[in-house]
């Protein structure tokens, strides 16, 4: 059954386990901590509510832990409307908040936040190298993985959405969570009372390759930005790559620091808010040692941190297969790569990369080397189920409002408003003053913004 077959088959569902476990109080805020059991497979044989394995159904559990501003009495926050955040991604948590800020509190002066752990995220029974193996072999665990995609992730949002007692709620995507937003407009609209989505328009169609064939470009122009920002730093970056291709350097988890992997650190370049911290972090590259010039632990430390897989690995993963619909997507970063080779590893002056995924990171992450059998075998995985309804989306009654970032690194401009075009009613906001962390630049303007927007067409 399909994701779209089974939205019908959702409404009839009984409503799923829900407790909650905890509740604080905290710098003008409360939360409370939400746990609900959630079928694993919501579109095959023998899906439906329960616990543990009954009749072939299994559940798993799914958290997510809900904010309120500590401005509205315990009995007005009752009758506040909720807004479900979907985090970016695949393989993000929630965002653990110590104070409401920015986005969330413009969203608190009006709404129940709820704050979901994706399933195998966080506290959502969550996946890495020690829990999958528990699924059996390498087929059994790609099997099981396969469950982890928007689809489902939409699927548990409208079980949690009745377990609550809400009536149709609001959707705020982030980059993936935006994704996730357009297959819950395909799905199970009727669940939505609007949606807000900040850069994360996915293309709905076509295969991956297109999507690394647009954003490999503007990851090299990202780069020429900041070399021009910064012209010592390119020569810092080659002066890096020559040292790694010749000097053996070990990262904190024992493994070394290849050319490519140092790559990795241009994910600071996918945003205004860290793109500065590139330059703080190759200031620190070297320190002169007895035995010649060296790479710091200052800098070790923080490269690792930046390139370790191993707080999210299902962001390794499952990235490609978020663009995944009826082909395989075949390692498609990595086979694009050919096209561009000034980001190759071996180029004179290699270039920073974004937040594409390659077959090597299952073979030089030793949070991921377990797991490289299971990637292979979801990269040739060529039977991934449609994750959006083109007709649905062009028939869209929901009020949708989109920031689309011109110069985004990970979600492309042409591909974001090629998808908006295919939304009936979907309203977009272009800015170039913000790239893919604008929610955590300017979240509240934003957020404000968007709202505006899908209250006036509303």
């Amino acid at each position: 059954m399909t994701g779209l077959a089974a939205a019908g088959r959702l409404e009839a569902e009984s409503t799923v386990p829900h407790t909650v476990r905890a509740r604080h109080s905290y710098r003008g805020m409360r939360t409370a901590e939400h746990y609900f059991r959630i079928p694993l497979d919501h579109f095959g044989a023998g899906a439906g509510a329960g616990g543990g394995r009954s009749g072939g159904a299994e559940s798993i559990t799914v958290f997510a832990r809900e904010y309120v501003s500590a401005d509205h009495s315990e009995e007005d926050a009752a009758q506040l409307p909720w807004l479900l955040y979907l985090q970016g991604g695949p393989g993000g948590r929630g965002n653990r908040l110590s104070s409401l800020n920015g986005w969330t509190k413009a969203a608190a002066k009006d709404f129940r936040i709820l704050m979901l752990d994706q399933r195998g995220t966080g506290l959502s029974q969550p996946v890495d190298r020690n829990t999958l193996p528990l699924r059996g072999d390498a087929a059994a665990q790609a099997k099981y993985l396969a469950h982890f995609r928007a689809d489902s992730i939409v699927a548990d949002a409208e079980a949690i959405r009745k377990a609550l007692g809400s009536g149709p709620w609001t959707a705020y995507g982030q980059s993936f969570g935006g994704f996730c937003a357009l297959s819950y407009l395909s799905f199970a609209p009727e669940g939505l009372r609007e949606v807000l989505v900040t850069g994360g328009l996915a293309p709905l169609g076509g295969p991956a390759d297109r999507v690394y064939q647009a954003t490999f470009k503007r990851v090299a122009a990202r780069n020429a930005e900041y070399f021009g920002w910064y012209p010592g730093d390119r020569a810092v970056v080659s002066r890096i790559a020559g040292h790694l291709r010749s000097t053996a350097e070990i990262l904190p988890d024992g493994a070394r620091l290849t050319v490519e992997r140092f790559q990795m650190v241009g994910s600071f370049l996918g945003g205004n808010t860290r793109v500065d911290a590139l330059h703080h972090l190759l200031e620190d590259a070297f320190v002169r040692t007895p035995d010649g010039d060296r790479l710091s632990d200052a800098f070790l430390e923080q490269v690792h941190a930046l390139v370790s897989r191993s707080a999210n690995p299902l962001y390794a993963l499952m990235h490609e297969s978020i663009y995944g619909q009826g082909t395989a997507t075949d390692w498609a970063a990595w086979r694009v790569l050919e096209d561009f080779p000034e980001f190759r590893p071996d180029a004179p002056e290699p270039l920073l990369t974004g937040e594409m995924v390659y077959p090597w990171y299952f073979e030089q992450d030793a949070a991921l080397r377990p797991l490289g059998d299971v990637a292979q075998l979801l990269a040739a995985k060529a039977d991934w189920p449609r994750l959006y309804d083109s007709g649905r989306l062009a028939n869209n009654a929901v009020p949708v409002a989109a920031a689309v970032y011109s110069d985004d690194i990970y979600v492309d401009r042409e591909l974001s408003l090629e998808t908006a075009s295919a939304v009936r009613g979907l309203q977009v906001w272009e800015t170039a003053d913000f790239h893919h962390d604008g929610i955590a630049d300017d979240g509240e303007a934003i957020f404000s913004r968007l709202l505006g927007m899908v209250r006036a067409a509303g």
